[in-house]
C-alpha cells in the first residue's frame, strides 16, 4: 500500500506543485490583506496621476487619457491608487496572518495538491504509449509497469473528485465550486494540446497561471462579483506565470527534439528548431519580467523590496538562459528545476515581506 502510493507520488512528481503553489499562496495573501484593510483592488485604477509631465495622467476604468502607461512606468513622479486623503493601505505580520482563515487556506493547497494530482496523472495515462516509445521517459512509471492503468485511473478520478470537494471550503462563495469542473476540463485538456499545436507550452502555462486567479476568487468572490476589475492584479500576476512557464517548458522541451519530430508531435521546438525556440523562451521571459514590473500599477501595497526582488528574479532568469544552448542541452535539468523553484518561492517570500514591512 505505502509502496504504491510513493509510486503514485512519484508518478505525479508530487515535488514540482512547488512551482504553482507559491503563486496561489502569494495570490491568497494578497487578496487577504485587501480584506483585512478593507480595499478594493478595482479601486486601484480609479486614479493613476503623474505630474512628471507637467500635467496629470490619469488612467481609469472606463479609459486611458493624456498618455501611455510607458510613460507613467518612467515617470519620476508615479502616485498609484490614491485619492484625495487616501493612503495606500499598510500592513504588518499581524494583518496578514489574519486576513486569511484556516479553512481559506486549508481549502488553497487541497486544491492546489489535488487538481495538479489529477491534471499529472491523466497526463501520464494519455502519453503512456508516447512515453514508452521515446527514450527519455521510457522507464517511466506506466511504459515500465511500476503502475498499471488502472491505478492511475482511480487515483485521477480520486485526485478529481478531491479537487471539486476541496472547493467546499470556501463556502458560502460558490464560485470555486461552479468553476472547478471547467478549470479541470483546461489541465487535463494539456494533455492532448501537443497533438495538435505547438503552443502546448502556453497551454500549461496558462495551466498553472489559473492559480493565483483561483486563489484570488476564492478569497474575494464577492468583490470580484460586484466589481470584475478587482481581479486585475491576478490577472497580471497570471500572466506573468504563463509567460515564465511557457518559457522554460520550451527550454524543457528542447530535449525532445528529435524525438518529437520523428512522431510528429508538435512543439515549440520542432516548428522553430532549437534555435529559434530558445529565443522565443527568451522573449517570453522578458515578458514575464514586464509583467511583474506591471503588477505593482494595478497592487500598490507593494513597494520597495518587491521592486529589488523583481531585479533578483530577472538576474536569475539571465542565469537560466546561460545554462542553455542550442549545441548544449545538457544543464537543462538545472534550469528547470533548480531555478524555478528559486524563483517561485523567492517571489512568495518577497511578497510576503513586502507586505509586512
Amino acid at each position: 500500500m505505502f509502496k504504491t502510493v510513493n509510486h503514485l507520488l512519484s508518478l505525479i512528481r508530487f515535488s514540482h506543485t512547488i512551482f504553482a503553489l507559491p503563486f496561489a499562496l502569494l495570490a491568497m495573501l494578497m487578496a487577504g490583506f485587501l480584506n483585512a484593510t478593507g480595499t478594493d483592488a478595482g479601486n486601484f485604477l480609479g486614479h493613476i496621476e503623474v505630474g512628471g509631465f507637467g500635467k496629470p495622467v490619469t488612467y481609469t476604468t472606463s479609459g486611458l487619457s493624456v498618455v501611455s502607461l510607458p510613460d507613467a512606468l518612467f515617470s519620476s513622479d508615479l502616485i498609484i491608487g490614491q485619492y484625495p486623503g487616501e493612503s495606500i493601505p499598510s500592513g504588518s505580520i499581524t494583518t496578514l496572518l489574519n486576513s486569511i482563515s484556516l479553512a481559506n487556506l486549508l481549502g488553497i493547497l487541497l486544491c492546489m495538491v489535488t487538481a495538479r494530482s489529477a491534471a499529472m496523472a491523466f497526463n501520464r495515462l494519455v502519453d503512456r504509449k508516447i512515453d514508452a516509445e521515446n527514450p527519455r521517459t521510457e522507464g517511466r512509471h506506466l511504459p515500465a509497469g511500476i503502475l498499471s492503468a488502472g491505478q492511475v485511473t482511480l487515483f485521477t478520478v480520486l485526485s478529481s473528485v478531491g479537487f471539486i470537494a476541496s472547493t467546499l471550503l470556501f463556502l458560502p462563495n460558490k464560485l470555486p465550486l461552479y468553476l472547478s469542473v471547467p478549470v479541470l476540463l483546461w489541465l487535463c485538456g494539456y494533455s492532448y494540446a501537443k497533438r495538435f499545436t505547438s503552443l502546448a507550452h502556453y497551454w500549461l502555462g496558462a495551466a498553472l497561471g489559473m492559480s493565483p486567479i483561483a486563489a484570488w476568487i476564492a478569497i474575494r468572490g464577492d468583490a470580484v462579483m460586484q466589481n470584475p476589475t478587482d481581479l486585475l492584479p491576478a490577472v497580471v500576476l497570471a500572466g506573468a506565470v504563463m509567460a515564465w512557464v511557457g518559457g522554460f517548458d520550451i527550454l524543457y522541451a528542447c530535449q525532445d527534439y528529435e524525438y518529437d519530430r520523428g512522431a510528429k508531435l508538435h512543439s515549440i521546438p520542432t516548428w522553430l528548431g532549437v534555435p529559434g525556440a530558445l529565443r522565443l523562451a527568451a522573449a517570453s521571459h522578458v515578458l514575464t519580467v514586464l509583467l511583474l514590473i506591471v503588477l505593482p500599477l494595478v497592487y500598490p501595497p507593494f513597494g520597495m523590496v518587491y521592486w529589488l526582488g523583481v531585479a533578483l528574479i530577472a538576474g536569475l532568469l539571465i542565469y537560466e538562459h546561460s545554462l542553455v544552448k542550442a549545441d548544449n542541452l545538457e544543464r537543462v535539468n538545472l534550469a528547470f528545476f533548480n531555478v524555478n523553484a528559486i524563483i517561485s518561492i523567492g517571489l512568495l517570500l518577497i511578497g510576503v515581506v513586502d507586505l509586512i514591512i
